[in-house]
């Protein structure tokens, strides 16, 4: 982008005063690192031409990447979920801090960090607590932790808060409430996202690698057609983005998504839970498949059949579903790199970080990513997951005897008013 347009649109007399006490927000350094091997080859390239193929080569390289952790399995997933979270964290923190050590401030690097720390203690230990109940149980220190998690959150979080006002210097509690803000948005966006991520994956890798594929394709489409058939801006906060990237991206997203749903839904180690096995101590992925992955005829509409030439067709109904997936990552999920973009120009920066030649920083990548994750566990809470009977059963083991036997004479009661009782007795 030229200089132009990386200078902030509409700057006020108030953007201004701030940026004089944040000493004129030094920007974070972000010139992209290319390989020389590929500066080499490609020296004979025009820039925007390099710029695509470095871009290419980089984006097939981290595909690559992509299936090897999914061949690895559950757990290597969420560690990288776990190790793209703090990366997230630190790109943005570090422009914060850019601005922040100038006046030599104490504890803010280090107060952000012990809050990541804290949350991610509450987050994982709520998520230990609720898919390995029966281990938890099973040892004394963590029935302990697990009692008394979220007292233990808390009297982190208020000791993280104390040592924050006591690091309040005269002269400077603006800025240094400005920075409370930003470590607790930062936190916001990124942990608590990546923590639904981990969610989605319990669900079955299916909704896991669904609709991030989704977001990968969309951007690559939107990318391809936008530089070669991209004429018209689509939003000033992305000068390159265009509409036809934006609109050709959309078909393409909702065609890959059917595709690879199909593809997919075929398979029981995409579909089933991720459940922990106590037995062996490690995770399993073998199961019954739902309704959602047992093929099904669907009537296509009269409108259509003439044009196809088909009067039914045979699809699972998970398919339907990764319509909607693939729908929100092309017309919503641009939405977030767009935030990104806007608060990119805030700073006067191009990139989070130089960390991918071509691509920028770690966040750059995952920006669309994280508001897609919690719209597939919203999705996921209200139209496709019911009450978990697993858990309810944890649940009620957990209870003393009185209130045990209370809960199974209710229940008992209830399926003889059903007259539920006298058949499964019969059976």
């Amino acid at each position: 982008e030229s200089e132009s347009e990386n200078k902030l649109d509409g700057e006020t007399a108030s953007d201004s005063e701030s940026k004089s006490e944040f000493g004129g927000s030094p920007p974070v350094p972000t010139s992209d690192d290319t390989p020389e091997v590929l500066n080499r080859a490609l020296s004979n390239l025009s820039s925007r031409w390099k710029n695509w193929w470095v871009r290419g080569i980089l984006t097939l390289a981290m595909i690559t990447f992509f299936f090897i952790i999914i061949y690895l399995g559950p757990m290597v997933l969420m560690t990288i979920v776990m190790c793209v979270q703090i990366k997230c964290f630190h790109e943005i923190i570090t422009i914060g801090y850019n601005v922040y050590h100038s006046y030599d401030l104490p504890w803010f690097r280090t107060l952000s960090w012990y809050f990541l720390l804290c949350v991610n203690y509450f987050f994982y230990g709520e998520t230990v607590t609720d898919y390995f109940f029966t281990l938890v149980q099973r040892e004394e220190p963590l029935r302990i932790l697990s009692k008394y998690h979220r007292f233990i959150s808390f009297a982190l979080y208020l000791t993280g808060f104390c040592m924050f006002v006591l690091s309040l210097v005269k002269k400077h509690y603006r800025l240094q409430f400005y920075m409370f803000g930003w470590t607790h948005v930062t936190l916001l966006i990124v942990v608590t996202q990546s923590h639904l991520i981990i969610h989605n994956l319990f669900e079955g890798m299916i909704w896991f690698i669904v609709p991030i594929s989704c977001v990968i394709c969309n951007d690559i489409m939107a990318y391809m057609f936008g530089f070669f058939f991209g004429r018209t801006p689509l939003i000033k906060l992305s000068p390159k983005k265009t509409w036809e990237g934006f609109i050709g991206g959309f078909f393409a997203t909702v065609l890959f998504g059917l595709l690879l749903s199909y593809v997919m839904s075929g398979y029981r180690c995409f579909t089933c839970p991720v459940e922990f096995n106590n037995d062996t101590n490690s995770f399993t992925v073998d199961c019954e498949p739902s309704e959602l992955f047992q093929l099904q005829e669907y009537n296509i509409p009269v409108v259509l059949q003439s044009v196809v030439g088909w009067k039914t067709v045979r699809m699972y109904p998970f398919q339907i579903h990764s319509i909607a997936l693939s729908t929100f990552a092309s017309l919503i999920g641009p939405f977030g790199g767009f935030f990104a973009s806007g608060f990119k120009r805030a700073f006067k920066i191009k990139d989070f970080a130089n960390t991918i030649p071509g691509h920028g920083g770690i966040m750059d990548r995952f920006d669309c990513q994280y508001l897609m994750a919690t719209f597939v566990n919203v999705y996921i809470a209200s139209f496709i997951r019911g009450p978990n009977p697993s858990k309810l059963i944890q649940q009620f083991l957990t209870l003393r005897p009185d209130q045990q036997l209370h809960i199974f004479n209710t229940l008992k009661a209830h399926l003889v008013d059903k007259g539920m009782l006298g058949r499964l007795e019969d059976a």
